[in-house]
């Protein structure tokens, strides 16, 4: 009988290994979004946003905590303003001095988009004439397809989409990533909506087997993608959204909300304060979950979760083929 290239034999499967690895979802106070994954020792800020009033001091907070004075990667996966703002990618590339920038691969839309690419341009340009580390990565779909497949149960991170561009609607071009070198690993989405989308990463088992945390396309937004097939799909333990106080978008959606309460999927979001996931105990296995009121902040709930990624290394081979043999298509 042929073997299956994505089930590994128990000698051969990565083994468990214990990695400090933190998700932070930052309140902004208003529209956009802001986040962070740190794992073995790499920062990644996920949207080149940040509020001098609110998400500032917890960004500044976090790297600290991670023992970081700069951070790996700036990962951008849209040139929309509430993901990408000029005055904002301005101070983190001069403050916080990425070594790596992973930006929309669709070509800017607005005057302020096509400003925010000519300041990555001249960041890089800079630090080349200082001697600084520096990459940039245009994440498109020549980019995507020139990757290697990844495999199942490892510690590389994945790139989804954009698997091919779409004119006209830069929403549908975000990129989607698989942040998975922790102990636990984090979808992000972007603000894809469209079935196609949905239907692509349904198809992967590596994405619908390995989702820890999800982050809500959109913010949250009733569409395609935030459906209740999609979440049965890929089953996150927690899903994040971030909306401000006055919820002026009405993010997340009232119709999302009810759905994965319906799943019994936990929903947080930055309305009141921040929402930080972290390894616990031997970070090779638990990790917990709290979100937070104010600034300062106190705590407002705390839940405790196991990763898939202990639950599949820990299973039996023909459980583990059973969920990645059937049709299985890879990014």
């Amino acid at each position: 009988m042929p073997t299956n290239p994505f089930v590994q034999s128990p000698k051969d499967r990565p083994q468990l290994r214990p990695v400090k690895t933190r998700f932070r979802a930052y309140m902004l106070g208003e529209a956009g979004s802001s986040y962070s994954y740190f794992a073995d020792n790499h920062f990644t800020l996920i949207e080149a946003r940040r509020t001098e009033e609110r998400s500032y001091k917890s960004l500044v907070h976090e790297m600290a905590m991670c023992e970081k004075d700069i951070i790996d990667t700036l990962h951008i996966t849209s040139w929309d303003t509430d993901h990408c703002n000029l005055g904002d990618l301005k101070w983190i590339l001069d403050e916080l001095r990425p070594t790596k920038i992973e930006y929309p691969g669709y070509e800017p839309h607005t005057d302020t988009a096509r400003e925010c690419l000519k300041v990555i341009k001249a960041y890089q340009a800079l630090c080349v004439l200082q001697n600084r580390k520096s990459k940039l990565i245009k994440v498109d779909p020549p980019y995507i397809s020139g990757l290697a497949s990844g495999a199942h149960l490892g510690y590389t991170d994945i790139f989804f989409h954009p698997k091919q561009l779409r004119e006209g609607n830069s929403n549908e071009n975000s990129t989607v990533k698989l942040f998975r070198t922790g102990m636990f690993n984090v979808a992000s989405l972007g603000d894809i909506g469209h079935v196609d989308i949905g239907a692509l990463l349904k198809s992967s088992k590596i994405f619908c087997n390995e989702v820890d945390v999800l982050i809500l396309s959109h913010h949250g937004a009733e569409n395609d993608v935030n459906t209740k097939a999609f979440m049965q799909a890929v089953k996150p333990k927690l899903a994040i959204a971030t909306t401000n106080y006055s919820n002026m978008y009405e993010h997340p959606a009232e119709s999302v909300c009810r759905m994965l309460r319906s799943l019994d999927v936990d929903l947080c979001t930055t309305k009141r304060g921040d929402v930080i996931v972290e390894s616990v105990r031997n970070h090779t296995v638990a990790y917990q979950a709290t979100t937070y009121i104010g600034n300062p902040q106190e705590v407002e709930w705390q839940e405790e979760f196991r990763s898939k990624k202990a639950d599949l290394l820990t299973v039996s081979g023909d459980n583990l083929r059973a969920r990645y043999q059937a049709g299985i298509r890879r990014p």
